[in-house]
């Protein structure tokens, strides 16, 4: 227990609303409370007072509505919190690429499949081995795909995953099953750097490292049968999970920005809790520049998940030896994780015009939103939410009790209790490949370290983090899926 906690492992100043709602009353500068989504178990994690820190300035900034939330996989990141959720007026609030991350768009897109579990594990490893082989991944990994020109990265900056389908790796059901239909409106490639441009050319197609993954899972146990049956999953059934991101082009956006938004708060008039909270008024030219380019980033990230989709359906077919009809590969869901979106919702009954910041958080709306695609509107859309990859992931849904909470967001995965060097150290004289091998997983990556860091101790239990989001309302539990093989950078 962290010896700032008080006796019964909570923060203080904390309110407990429920078993699993914690409010930050607004004093000092907090223009909003701040709302915690955790167990007291969850909440006592190491390093959760700083965290707190972070919702607490968040709630500072000009324009947020309602509350600075944080979600149960809550972590300590760049200004925001990892697991943190703002909403700010278009009208009088602002925009922070510390809101939304490097990563923008680190997201993750769930494939189905007609195989069920004894159809491939004769073959799992071979067929994990095939797929190490044919995905880039690694830090500064190439593309399966050719250098794309200046034009191409254009086109992609606009078009998002309907570039890829267009150009043959896909199909426009795809897009029909994408959040935003794979494409941010209001994208604009003047607003992104060369240097952008120059990391961008060849990483289409690209795992890249740290947390990214491919895992081939199966689908082990339902809980929602109504909505499982609408997404198209069954117990046994071999799903694939894809969490990737816009890699350097997305990374050099929001480090270009950082800056220009450092001297606009200044120029604004903005007083910060946290130099990393640098921002600027939405409606700025600051403000709408930004926005553009990170839609850009956001593009470019779908297209890079929708290529990822092509490699892996080649991969099996060769390995496997089925026909694509037999093989049955389809997309599921693909959902941001990390993004900032103007969006219409209503508060205290009002419809509001609002940028929402998900900082490793996820979109959840419920069922007949007109965003959600028709044929999961009667559910609510696909949540899509990863463990580490020695537990489990779950498919969740959306509610109208998020809509009303928490401006349509959930929780993104199971969220860090370790740093990564803390995680190398505890890691270290250990076969992390082996001792997931002895839980009938087959692991690979391009070096012993990113498995070190990625441990699964590494991280919350996903289970507590999933189950705080249902009995809230938020994000009811669909369906587990456990892991077979996991491929890393």
């Amino acid at each position: 227990m962290n010896a700032d906690l008080d006796t019964a492992g909570i923060p203080p100043r904390l309110i407990p609303c429920n078993d699993v709602i914690w409010e930050i009353p607004a004093t000092g500068d907090m223009r909003v409370p701040g709302r915690i989504y955790a167990t007291k178990e969850l909440l006592s994690s190491p390093g959760q007072s700083d965290v707190l820190a972070q919702v607490r300035n968040v709630a500072t900034l000009p324009g947020i509505v309602r509350y600075s939330l944080a979600m149960p996989d809550i972590h300590f990141g760049y200004g925001f919190p990892i697991g943190g959720v703002a909403a700010f007026s278009v009208e009088d609030g602002v925009i922070s690429p510390g809101g939304v991350g490097y990563d923008i768009n680190c997201g993750v897109r769930l494939l189905a499949t007609d195989l069920h579990r004894e159809d491939i594990e004769p073959a799992l490893k071979r067929t994990i081995d095939q797929l190490f082989r044919d995905i880039p991944a690694g830090v500064g990994s190439s593309g399966a795909i050719q250098k794309l020109s200046r034009r191409q990265l254009e086109t992609i900056c606009v078009r998002g995953a309907a570039w890829a389908v267009e150009n043959g790796y896909g199909t426009p059901a795809d897009l029909e099953r994408t959040e935003a239909g794979g494409a941010l409106p209001g994208a604009d490639p003047s607003a992104v750097s060369e240097r952008a441009f120059a990391r961008g050319t060849d990483q289409v197609g690209t795992l890249g490292a740290g947390n990214h993954f491919l895992e081939v899972q199966v689908v082990e146990e339902i809980f929602d049968r109504e909505a499982a049956t609408a997404f198209g999953l069954a117990e046994g059934q071999i799903t694939l999970m894809i969490h990737v991101g816009s890699r350097g082009f997305g990374y050099q956006i929001c480090d270009d920005y950082l800056g220009v938004m450092g001297r606009a708060a200044a120029a604004y008039g903005i007083r910060l809790a946290d130099r990393q909270l640098a921002c600027s008024p939405v409606t700025s030219p600051e403000g709408r520049r930004y926005l553009a380019a990170m839609a850009c980033a956001a593009n470019y990230a779908w297209a890079n998940r929708q290529m990822l989709m092509h490699l892996i359906e080649k991969a099996l077919l060769r390995t496997l030896s089925l026909s694509p009809q037999a093989l049955g590969l389809r997309l599921v869901y693909d959902v941001a994780h990390n993004i900032a979106k103007i969006e219409q919702h209503t508060v205290e009954g009002k419809a509001m015009t609002l940028c929402v910041h998900r900082k490793g958080a996820t979109r959840a709306f419920g069922p007949q939103h007109p965003e959600v695609p028709a044929v999961y509107r009667s559910t609510g859309q696909p949540v899509l939410i990863p463990g580490d990859m020695g537990t489990a992931s779950f498919v969740c849904k959306g509610t109208r009790q998020a809509m009303e909470e928490t401006f349509g967001s959930t929780c993104h995965g199971a969220g860090r209790v370790m740093s990564r060097a803390q995680a190398l150290k505890r890691a270290r004289g250990r076969a992390i490949e082996r001792e997931l091998g002895e839980k009938g997983i087959v692991a690979r990556a391009q070096g012993r370290k990113t498995l070190g860091e990625e441990m699964p101790e590494a991280y919350k239990d996903v289970e507590a983090v999933v189950g705080v989001m249902g009995r809230a309302g938020i994000s009811p539990r669909v369906a587990r899926l456990r892991p077979l093989g996991v491929i890393k950078g």
